[in-house]
């Protein structure tokens, strides 16, 4: 080959996507679109196909694309340093063609020499290959019908039970063969019609983003804009969305702008230098996670986690993001011993530069996608975590409710003989639960590391077990709040979850198992009816206490309202074994009751200790209420009533 024809070939062409408008909102933290400039797109340059790239590598000495197209050479597409200071290198390569493998080679201003995947790479090589793959994302949605109405689905007003999944352990084609997985396309056949049968409102997508390490569990990402291709292309990933959607179903990504791991290929030391993560090891390094923290004070990246929060929303049409591990975003002490962080420039404990990002993160997402919830995981008592950022919140639209998942376990941990002395550690959780929008998880961190299966979790026999366990679940779905399961919770897993294999789905031959399905299938079809469970959900007004001081027996009832006064749910909770008939409850209103779910019904596999025909409400007083009914208390379970008021 002639040097001429060689040049020619080989060349870089210079191009661009950026406006000069571009680069002054990357560099302020304020672009929320950079997934339309950054990365490889295959585009046209002067008539000729071919694929632009676009790297932002601020103390690179020299970058290129290297990839199948050049037999991976180093040398041969170099990129061109834009001219502003951006630190953005870019370039026009002809004929790299969708479907090419690619990675950058950048040569630090120290000398140091890396091979990068792509930050804003649509799709990836399966795992434990590392390169980026040049992939469009055009796709045609079908989920029109779906978009115009999921204001009303994603309401805080509205009913919200999450079921949450991990799609590589929910079914697998080969329990025993940890490698092979079901494809999008599978798991869509299967997933959906489940949920669906279920009840659940919403669907949690444990990280689908691209990741390295199965054993993260997703929460370790190298690939921020890829849906992980252990299952199939992004394309397939949309219609797994788009399958939701038509059945009625929202879908939730967990979202991890907290930390990223070090692999080679990865974010770290993009450049040589520290690109992404904080230079100072005391902000920039996660002990617990033996990974590295965003460095939310350099708007490139700010812009970056901006515009990836974005691009879920609006190339995915996710209904929302989980975002996880706010905690350790907004602590500088997280996890640190003492001497072990740095304090703010006011000696706080607080990482006012991650606040400052939430706010602007969470402000971009509702001005640009009002219809959609952010949700946080956050475990500490942090001022307005749900609460808007003009009143001086962080601006999310939930917070998981940590303090009441752990007392609950706590208290349900118990043997009932004992319970009457706990039984304020159970009440507490409503002294606080309006302070926030509050969802109420048992996800997946509680039943892993040897924390026990939720079943598992519950003291006597194995009756009394699941006794406990549909209790505990009537509890949850009639306490204030939105609701979240994790997958096998349903019906009773008996082992700790496992991603390396599927759930027991085995044990739905047995009748304890098949029967508690159909029991927290009866809670999502009374939740999702029951308008005085979540009209106000988030509101005290939606919530009065009947009995709270009967610590012998260990009963608790309080009452669910809507907003019509007359829209009211009475739950009675039976902590101990031991069956009360007769119990006499103070009620507030005149008028009849009917009991709509029972746990403790034979078809739940209970003993049959329920309430038949119509409560009639007496004028007497009785606890501080005006009148009272008589009901059957079942063992370890709950009746709850309808009120039907006097016409």
């Amino acid at each position: 080959m002639t040097g001429d024809s060689y040049s020619v070939k080989q060349s870089v062409i210079p191009f661009s996507l950026f406006t000069s408008a571009d680069i002054a909102l990357f560099q302020a933290g304020s672009h929320y679109r950079l997934y339309e400039k950054f990365g490889a797109r295959t585009t046209h340059c002067d008539g000729i196909a071919g694929t632009y790239f676009a790297v932002w590598a601020p103390d690179a000495a020299y970058v290129s694309v290297t990839g199948d197209f050049n037999e991976w050479d180093r040398y041969s597409h170099t990129l061109l340093p834009r001219w502003d200071s951006s630190g953005i290198w870019e370039g026009f390569i002809p004929d790299v063609a969708e479907g090419s493998l690619y990675k950058y080679f950048i040569r630090s201003n120290s000398g140091e020499e890396l091979f990068k995947g792509d930050p804003y790479a649509t799709h990836w090589e399966v795992r434990p290959k590392t390169a980026s793959i040049v992939h469009a994302l055009d796709y045609k949605w079908k989920d029109k019908a779906w978009m115009e109405k999921r204001h009303q689905h994603n309401s805080l007003k509205k009913p919200f039970s999450v079921y949450e999944v991990h799609l590589g352990s929910w079914r697998k084609p080969d329990p025993m063969a940890e490698e092979k997985f079901y494809s999008y396309p599978e798991i869509t056949k299967m997933l959906v019609p489940y949920v669906q049968e279920m009840g659940f409102t919403h669907v949690e997508l444990m990280p689908i983003m691209e990741h390295p390490f199965d054993g993260s569990w997703g929460y370790q990402l190298t690939g921020y804009y890829a849906p992980t291709s252990r299952y199939g292309t992004p394309q397939e990933f949309m219609e797994m969305v788009d399958a939701f959607h038509e059945a009625g179903i929202g879908v939730i990504l967990d979202w991890v702008p907290s930390h990223f791991p070090y692999d080679a290929h990865g974010l770290f030391r993009f450049d040589g230098s520290h690109t992404y993560e904080y230079a100072d090891m005391r902000k920039g390094y996660h002990p617990d996670w033996n990974s590295y923290i965003f460095n939310y004070g350099r708007n490139e990246v700010r812009s970056f986690l901006l515009s990836n929060a974005v691009y879920w929303l609006d190339k995915y049409h996710a209904d929302g993001l989980r975002v996880d591990a706010v905690a350790s975003m907004i602590h500088l002490d997280y996890s640190r011993e003492r001497g072990a962080w740095d304090p703010n420039e006011f000696g706080g404990n607080e990482n006012l530069e991650a606040i400052s990002f939430v706010k602007k993160m969470n402000e971009t997402i509702y001005a640009l996608y009002p219809d959609v919830q952010t949700i946080a995981e956050e475990s500490t008592s942090f001022y307005g975590v749900s609460r808007p950022t003009f009143l001086g919140g962080l601006g999310f639209g939930m917070k998981w409710m940590m303090g009441w998942m752990n007392d609950t376990l706590d208290y349900f941990k118990k043997d009932p003989v004992h319970r009457k002395w706990f039984q304020n550690d159970l009440t507490f959780s409503v002294v606080y639960a309006f302070s926030e929008n509050f969802m109420l998880p048992f996800s997946h961190d509680e039943v892993v590391h040897g924390k026990s299966p939720m079943l598992y979790k519950m003291p006597g026999d194995d009756w009394q077990k699941f006794a406990n366990l549909r209790l505990l679940y009537s509890y949850m779905f009639t306490h204030p709040g939105t609701k979240l399961l994790f997958m096998g919770d349903e019906f009773g897993q008996t082992t700790e979850w496992n991603y390396k294999t599927e759930l027991d789905w085995h044990l739905l031959k047995y009748k304890p198992h098949e029967s508690l399905k159909k029991y927290v299938k009866a809670l999502n079809t009374l939740y999702t009816t029951s308008t005085a469970l979540y009209e106000q959900q988030f509101d005290g007004a939606g919530f009065e206490w009947i009995t709270v001081n009967d610590y012998d027996n260990c009963v608790l009832i309080y009452m669910r309202k809507g907003v019509h006064p007359d829209d009211l749910l009475l739950v009675a909770l039976n902590m101990t074994p031991v069956p009360r008939e007769r119990y006499v409850v103070g009620v507030p209103v005149p008028g009849k009751w009917k009991e709509v779910l029972n746990s403790d019904d034979a078809q739940f596999y209970g003993s049959g200790v329920v309430n038949t025909g119509i409560q009639e409400g007496t004028k007497q007083t009785y606890n501080g209420k005006d009148y009272t009914i008589t009901l059957r208390l079942p063992p370890l379970g709950a009746s709850i009533l309808q009120y039907i008021p006097v016409k």
